[in-house]
């Protein structure tokens, strides 16, 4: 009996994907639940795993545009019995340099992969193994300083071309502007210091920089609601929630997972979150669903060492919120210059849905609110004036 191995739904709006690769060989034996395929759509990368046990037959090729629902394999159920390690061995073999066969061991095996190189003669006539250390000695006998100029040609995959796609139209089709602030940090990093311990011991996961943004964010929309908004036709759209993406840097490109409903979570759901997506979206697990929609973005580029830059929109959105390295410099403070850890903070926006002043505005009040990070718990106002029943204005 054949079971035939088909392309899944990638979403509503997805006609056509790539087939990524293969990650098993043809005429191999499978598990059932084993990961065997990946393919690549303009939004993720997603993986087939097989629905029975048995020996596969490949039918498309890497690199192969497919349908939703195309039939790109099978799977002969009727062998059965072969286990995953006797298959494992059975791929381990191969000749050596001079055409002997052999083995390798699991860390040479990963050496030749990663460097794609032929494998290197046996370092002992009477030995059968190639280890790690024949591929290094290879490796460094060969001669340099040969005068070659080798290049290297990458194919781009669906999902990257979709973001270079995404990128110019958005240089080409909104006005995008950029407006700049910083943030004094000292406020969130003596918070997140005096507590990191209890917070991992009660939660099991560290509370980092970035759910506080998000929070910022969230509680700031709605001083300035366009910044939440997108345009629709001839209309401006202004959401009553906030979804927001998250930028997440994987092997396969950049992915943007969403947190939707995150203006009704409390700080530390927003953390387990932001955890869970990214982890999500780097080992390919991550749903469509998982990554479409979202009203505002961030990005922190900080992570990289970026000092200051002009993040790129999210379309439809018309606002992204870009975080950086922080770096301790001389700031002025009631006229004396102090050593402060401090941000750059960017917000691009389109100027077609937000004004000048609601971007500044914005990025203001983000400022204020990772400065003072107890304002967060009273809707952006200052907690002792509230307590004496005065507001901001007052």
């Amino acid at each position: 009996m054949k079971t035939d191995i088909k392309v899944p739904e990638a979403g509503e709006s997805i006609t056509q994907v790539e087939l990524a690769r293969w990650l098993v060989e043809d005429g191999s034996f499978v598990e059932k639940d084993q990961e065997i395929a990946e393919i690549d759509s303009d939004k993720a990368t997603l993986t087939i795993n097989a629905e029975e046990s048995g020996k596969i037959k490949i039918k498309e090729n890497e690199g192969s545009t497919v349908k939703p629902g195309q039939v790109i394999g099978q799977i002969d159920t009727s062998v059965k019995g072969r286990k995953e390690e006797e298959n494992k061995k059975e791929k381990e073999k191969s000749e050596d340099g001079r055409g002997r066969e052999v083995t390798f061991s699991p860390q040479a095996k990963k050496l030749l992969d990663q460097l794609d190189i032929d494998p290197p003669p046996l370092s002992r006539p009477d030995s059968k193994r190639i280890r790690k250390k024949d591929v290094l000695a290879a490796i460094a006998s060969k001669p340099t300083g040969s005068g070659e100029r080798k290049v290297e040609r990458i194919r781009m995959s669906t999902l990257r071309k979709k973001v270079a796609e995404r990128l110019v139209s958005v240089r080409n089709q909104t006005a995008m502007l950029t407006t700049f602030n910083e943030a004094d940090m000292t406020a969130v990093i003596d918070l997140r210091k005096r507590y990191k311990e209890a917070f991992s011991e009660k939660y099991g996961f560290k509370l980092g920089f970035m759910s506080f943004f998000v929070k910022a964010v969230t509680v700031s929309i709605p001083y300035f609601p366009q910044v939440n908004g997108y345009i629709d036709d001839d209309h401006i759209v202004v959401p009553e929630y906030a979804d927001v993406g998250i930028a997440v840097s994987t092997p396969r490109g950049l992915m943007v997972p969403v947190i939707r409903g995150a203006d009704d979570m409390p700080l530390v759901e927003l953390e387990r979150k932001i955890n869970e997506m990214a982890e999500k979206a780097r080992n390919n697990k991550i749903s469509i669903e998982e990554l479409s929609g979202g009203t505002i973005s961030i990005t922190n580029g900080g992570v990289f060492g970026s000092m200051l830059s002009t993040p790129i929109l999210n379309p439809p959105q018309s606002a992204i919120l870009g975080m950086h390295n922080i770096i301790e410099r001389p700031v002025a403070i009631g006229g004396k210059v102090v050593i402060r850890p401090m941000m750059y903070l960017a917000l691009s926006y389109d100027h077609r849905v937000i004004d000048g002043k609601e971007s500044v505005g914005f990025l203001v009040k983000v400022k204020e609110l990772i400065e003072n990070p107890a304002r967060m718990l009273t809707g952006g106002r200052d907690p002792l004036k509230s307590l004496i029943g005065l507001d901001d204005k007052d």
